[in-house]
């Protein structure tokens, strides 16, 4: 089946998702085609959605392979010219998808997001992309509305369009021939920071991400992975020290150290904490790190010799420091 736009979820084993939020999905997407990529799940999804959506193209994997993976598989079948990635505890409201389609009319800009707020409570921005992604000069990742845990109330204080560094994974626009251009997501990654690698990447080659807030979607956020995983902490730590080598352009050894040092401190004080397999977690990222060297520094060699413009949405300062020293914790305290 061709469309201009598809709207695609990944699911696995998302059944009670797929009952909450699909049909707004449906209802709210007359301009799209809904594809839903199922990664093997083990539950009733598949005839759940078989038997109450029959028009929906379903795409059926053979096992589990990640987001990552299962979206740059599934997507191969899908034919569009925009891709709008969404996570299957996502709440959509009405024409949500024509700005984010507006957005992206502009030759050098890639995806966009809209603004995500909780649908466990829509008075609060959601953890995963809020209204856009930043990162800091030690490439942590942070959101307008949300830096680490402090999550702000939205009081339409960040409505305005804005470049910025990533777009969230949970609710991710891009067009199609962009996503191919640069390879898809990082199958290495399984889960977790691919859409920040995969806009480091297309930031690289000279394109743009940009927050639409006047598209507006509900996360229910946690639902695979909870925020107190432990194999969310390893794919986090592991999957940031990845990105970090694959794509920054300079001399790497002294970012790579800085960073390390700070992942130490991080695992010391969980290990303080009594969270053991946090700690463990975070030891178990970098000995996957060092084993990943050598195809990492294939990538590395890659990256284009020159970048037509600064990274967007780059903080220059430590937003560690800003956040637990200086207590700056909302976005607009932050000087860029």
């Amino acid at each position: 089946m061709n469309s201009e736009i598809s709207v695609v979820i990944l699911n696995y084993n998302g059944e009670k998702h797929l009952q909450n939020y699909l049909s707004e999905v449906v209802k709210y997407s007359p301009e799209a085609q809904v594809v839903i990529i199922d990664n093997a799940s083990t539950d009733n999804s598949i005839n759940y959605i078989e038997e109450n959506y029959p028009e929906i193209q379903l795409i059926k994997l053979e096992k589990n392979i990640g987001f990552a993976k299962g979206y740059n598989k599934g997507l191969k079948f899908v034919k569009s010219t925009y891709y709008i990635l969404l996570n299957n505890d996502v709440r959509v409201s009405k024409n949500w998808i024509s700005p984010l389609i507006e957005g992206m009319k502009k030759k050098e800009v890639a995806g966009c997001q809209p603004k995500i707020l909780s649908d466990r409570d829509s008075r609060y921005f959601e953890h995963a992309g809020a209204s856009g992604g930043f990162m800091d000069t030690d490439f942590f990742p942070f959101c307008r509305g949300r830096i680490f845990d402090s999550i702000e109330k939205d009081k339409h204080q960040y409505n305005q369009e804005l470049d910025v560094f990533w777009v969230s994974g949970a609710a991710f626009a891009i067009k199609a021939e962009i996503f191919n251009e640069v390879n898809g997501f990082d199958e290495r990654f399984f889960a977790h920071m691919e859409e920040i690698d995969l806009c480091w990447r297309a930031q690289n080659l000279g394109f743009k991400f940009k927050a639409i807030p006047s598209s507006v979607v509900y996360h229910y956020g946690g639902g695979t992975l909870g925020y107190e995983s432990s194999s969310k902490i390893y794919l986090n730590f592991r999957n940031n020290l990845f990105m970090i080598f694959k794509n920054y352009k300079g001399f790497i050894a002294p970012k790579l150290f800085r960073r390390m040092s700070l992942d130490f401190l991080a695992a010391f004080k969980f290990l303080v904490s009594g969270k053991f397999t946090f700690f463990f977690s975070v030891f178990l990222a970098h000995i996957d790190f060092y084993r990943n060297v050598p195809s990492l520094l294939k990538q590395r060699k890659k990256l284009p010799k020159k970048r037509k413009n600064e990274l967007i949405g780059l903080y220059k300062k430590s937003i560690l420091a800003s956040y637990f020293i200086k207590k700056k914790r909302n976005f607009n305290e932050l000087k860029f």
